[in-house]
Parts: C-alpha cells; structure tokens; sequence
C-alpha cells in the first residue's frame, strides 16, 4: 500500500489554491519531479498531503489508480479543490499565479523564468534518459562530461549575463521563482547539492543560486526536517 502522510496547517497559502492538496508520486526519496513541488508547497507554507507509491508496487497502481487520474499514466498526479491535475512545470505555474508570486511581476520578468525553466526542464529530460537507461554505467558518465557540462555552463552564463539575474541570488534576482526551484531540483538530482557543493565550485553563479535557495527559511527547515528524504 502507498504510505500517505499529512504535513502543515492549512492556511492562507491554502485558501489561494483551493484548499490541501494531495501529491501522488513515487517514493523516490527528495528527488524527481514531484519533489520540485513539494519545495514550492514548503516554502510558501502550503499544507499538503504526501501519498508515495514504492517502485515496487507502482507498476500496478500505474494501471489502475493512475491512470483512472491521468490518461498518459505518468506522476506526480495534484488532487486539489475537485480537480486533477497533471504535468509537473504547469502545476507549478498555475499554483505561482494563484499564490501572486513564484512566476516575476513584469512581462520580462515571467518570460525569463519561463525560459530559465525550459532549459532545466531539457537538461532533466538527458539526465533521465541517461541515468535510467538500461547502459547506466556508459550512458550516465559519458553525460556528465558532455550534456551536464553544457547544461551547467548555459545557465551560469545566462546567470551573469541577463540583466534580471544580476540584481539578486535568483534567476529573477531578488524574486524567488519556480524556475529557481527546478533548477534547484535538477542540480540536486544530478548530485551537485551535496559534499558542501564542491562540484559547482566552477560556477559560482549557480553555487549562488542554490544557496539561496537552500538558506530561504522554509526551505531550510524543511531540510532539517525528517520529511526531507535526501
């Protein structure tokens, strides 16, 4: 059975998206898709219900409760004031404009943290192929050297280049988005968050932006927390 666990105090933050979400999504520890938004859920004190499938018992959920949810059969699935929704990066757009924050305020402002978003969204979609694929032991280190070099070296350079991200930590400078966050995520799952950063030391502009990330309040508490699961 999926474990499915209750966290925070519906408030504010609630009443703007309609109520207490529930997330459903693999157990998968603090990684993946579904975790970008539970990152956004913490940081702007959203109550959430948390129901995690085990890689063991998902196939099965996957053709029954999954896809009765979602026709393409894919997670993480929002379950939230009688409605479902799907597709992670629209889920997060819709909840940053419900909220009145998380997307920028001025039209140049939400295209960048569109566009900064697209390109993690790219990268992810390498990275997955690449760690998932049956030929892990190539495919996965020859992507570090090649796709993730690339990846990382855009962002940087789009990081101290473009006007709107040399006012602050952010990709929006001083204005936390969700682009912020799937970057976040990506460098996280790539295994660039941990051992003090060390391997962001040569791009410093995105070692920055996660710290920032990593040190806003809630994001931080929930670090420490036990539902964050590394």
């Amino acid at each position: 059975m999926p474990s499915t666990k209750q966290y925070g105090t519906a408030g504010p933050a609630n009443e703007a998206i309609g109520g207490v979400p529930t997330i459903h999504y693999l157990d998968f520890a603090s990684r993946g898709r579904g975790q970008v938004i539970r990152l956004m859920f913490e940081d702007a004190g959203i109550a959430y219900i948390d129901v995690r499938y085990s890689f063991e018992e998902y196939p099965d959920y996957k053709k029954t409760v999954i896809v009765e949810k979602n026709p393409t059969a894919n997670v993480p699935i929002l379950e939230v004031d009688g409605k479902t929704l799907t597709q992670s990066y629209a889920i997060l757009r819709r909840f940053a404009r419900q909220l009145g924050k998380y997307d920028g305020e001025t039209e140049e402002e939400k295209y960048w943290a569109d566009a900064m978003c697209d390109i993690a969204i790219d990268w992810r979609t390498l990275f997955v192929s690449a760690f998932f694929s049956p030929n892990k032991e190539e495919t996965y280190p020859k992507h570090q050297q090649t796709d993730r070099r690339r990846f990382l070296k855009a962002l940087e350079t789009h990081l101290t280049t473009h006007e709107s991200s040399l006012q602050g930590p952010y990709v929006v400078g001083e204005k936390f988005t969700y682009a912020d966050m799937v970057i976040y995520q990506v460098l996280h799952d790539e295994n660039l968050t941990q051992d003090g950063m060390k391997d962001l030391q040569e791009y410093p502009r995105l070692k920055q932006l996660a710290d920032a990330v990593e040190n806003r309040p809630n994001v931080k508490a929930f670090r420490e927390s036990d539902r964050y699961l590394g």
